[in-house]
């Protein structure tokens, strides 16, 4: 995937939040989000601090004032580099086989629970997917063999209500009791069936959800036997180089990126959305700064959560040892060379590296280099 410069958005999350700082509160439902908004708000300015740097290209030397980032997952300011660590990290570990991206999605009669208990309703979503995508792969109906899926929570829909969803990555095949790699139907064309899968991946939530949380009516149980629960397996990606493209929009991507809002007006906020349902239409969504900072909330995570997880032979325990074996069987992935990561490298002479000279705190740079500064911007 080739890396390309992202244009600076036009409007950003942080200056809704600016505008609102006094009323943040109002609009989450516990102090973390609160917390988290605040950082949101502060990145990349005066508040956090920050450093100078200069180019170690001799024919540059040019000194670069930045402000710290406030490195929260939730912050659509912080992600590009994050991303960018994790997929290299991920294309080491490629096989050379088919991969098949499948979605878990609870129904909207749990929104509610997930928005007060997601410790126990985003794990819980985690534990039973898994168990699914194991139990069929176990069965020698369907494969026979040992499983792998990373898996990444999604909590938002397109106009940023909850919508929670595990986007699944799942190798096309596993490894049998022989060692060996054992490839899905039809030479890995095909995973698992969707209805059965989502037939049985509703029965088990309903039936863990009856054991984790507190005694629920007997209605609100039957109500969620009602509909149909959403299981899509898409076709296999075409090769490797599609699931690290994959990777790049999924796994940090947050609940709307900055790009996405088109105008800040009359404490209002109008961003694009896609209607799925649709073919992908495309249409604007103007929400009041209040609504919109309250749907953004609602995609805060608990401290501390892990929204990307791997399992069985993805695992960390596991693919130490199984990757290298596996990639020695079935053949290494052949990927294209990628450029060198850009945090690092001086943005005007774009070959040099930024070396920090100094760090400063919230009171800002010190007189001595603002005016090295001034200097340098006015040759």
């Amino acid at each position: 995937m080739q890396e390309v410069a992202v244009r600076p958005a036009a409007y950003e999350v942080a200056q809704v939040l600016e505008r609102n700082t006094e009323s943040l509160s109002k609009y989450c439902y516990n102090t973390w989000q609160t917390r988290t908004l605040h950082a949101l708000r502060k990145c990349r300015t005066a508040a956090l601090g920050g450093h100078i740097d200069r180019c170690n290209n001799p024919s540059c030397h040019r000194l670069h004032l930045s402000y710290n980032s406030c490195r929260n997952r939730h912050c659509p300011k912080c992600q590009g580099h994050k991303k960018e660590e994790w997929i290299r990290a991920r294309e080491e570990e490629l096989l050379n086989v088919p991969y098949f991206h499948v979605v878990f999605t609870l129904p909207s009669a749990l929104n509610r629970l997930c928005l007060y208990e997601p410790k126990k309703m985003y794990p819980l979503l985690f534990k039973i997917t898994w168990q699914v995508i194991q139990d069929f792969a176990s069965n020698h109906k369907f494969l026979g063999a040992k499983p792998g899926m990373i898996a990444i929570l999604h909590t938002w829909g397109q106009n940023l209500s909850l919508h929670p969803h595990l986007h699944c990555i799942v190798p096309g095949g596993g490894i049998a009791q022989s060692g060996q790699w054992k490839s899905a139907k039809s030479n890995g064309k095909y995973l698992f069936p969707v209805k059965a899968m989502s037939k049985v991946f509703r029965a088990r939530f309903v039936a863990s959800l009856r054991k984790e949380l507190e005694p629920q009516s007997k209605d609100f149980y039957e109500s969620l036997f009602k509909y149909d629960w959403v299981v899509y397996c898409k076709r296999p990606f075409l090769g490797p180089a599609q699931v690290v493209e994959y990777l790049g929009r999924y796994t940090h991507k947050i609940a709307i990126s900055n790009h996405r809002i088109k105008n800040l007006d009359n404490k209002s906020v109008t961003f694009s959305v896609k209607d799925y349902r649709h073919g992908g239409r495309k249409s604007l969504l103007r929400l009041s700064d209040a609504e919109f900072i309250r749907r953004f909330a609602l995609h805060i995570l608990p401290k501390g959560f892990v929204r990307i997880r791997h399992y069985g032979i993805l695992s960390s325990y596991h693919k130490k040892i199984t990757i290298t074996q596996l990639q020695q069987s079935l053949g290494r992935v052949q990927l294209k060379e990628r450029q060198p990561l850009q945090n690092q490298l001086c943005p005007v002479c774009k070959k040099g590296k930024l070396v920090t000279l100094t760090t400063f705190m919230a009171r800002g740079p010190p007189r001595y280099w603002m005016e090295k500064l001034r200097k340098q911007s006015n040759k």
